[in-house]
């Protein structure tokens, strides 16, 4: 069935596709590690996979910055985060675009106050390290990762760079997986469970 999958998109896309597989981040395992310099607010800082130990974590990368549908995701988790927050998770997003690029664009204002960190992974190491650098373009796809306290990876969704993702999709999951139950199609947050 994948392998149908696979063969039924564009020819560009299937190379995308095979270079999301071959990283290492996997459901239910750990998710890899990574140091790098990240702007929170108007100041550069560093973080660490290891400053979310012990909470949530929604870590999502995106193509590029000054770009359409990235700051419509960008500021999409922007304000659903004190809903994020209320879960105990915390967000984190980035590209491989430099921490002066990210720095230019949130002073020019089309981000509005931003008040999450945006990471800058400018070798290209942690996006590759997730599986989702897509090399013949030079930009990370849309990928995104909701690790546990635990440090281990529990969803990951991977989109085409034409294609936004879904912030409510993304709560949907967290409350189901912090639910610790079996939770069916189309469940949502107040539901019953499967086993409950």
């Amino acid at each position: 069935m994948l392998l149908l999958t696979l063969c039924s998109v564009p020819c560009w896309a299937a190379e995308s596709v095979a270079v999301v597989r071959s990283g290492s981040a996997k459901v239910g395992e750990p998710a890899p590690s990574f140091t790098v310099e990240a702007v929170a607010g108007a100041a550069i800082k560093s973080v660490s996979l290891e400053d979310y130990r012990g909470k949530w974590l929604v870590l999502f990368f995106y193509p590029a910055d000054f770009s359409f549908i990235c700051p419509t995701e960008i500021t999409g988790f922007n304000k659903e985060l004190e809903r994020f927050k209320k879960l105990g998770a915390e967000v984190l997003g980035g590209s491989v675009d430099s921490k002066y690029a990210h720095l230019a664009w949130i002073k020019r204002g089309d981000l509005g106050e931003l008040k999450y960190p945006l990471f800058s992974d400018m070798k290209k190491e942690m996006a590759g390290r997730y599986g989702i650098l897509d090399a013949k373009e030079g930009v990370a796809l849309r990928g995104l990762f909701i690790i546990d306290p635990n440090g281990v990876v529990q969803y990951q969704v991977v989109h085409n760079l034409s294609i936004g993702r879904s912030v409510e999709e993304v709560l949907r999951v967290l409350e189901g997986l912090q639910t610790a139950n079996l939770c069916p199609l189309n469940w949502k947050p107040g539901q019953k469970t499967l086993n409950r």
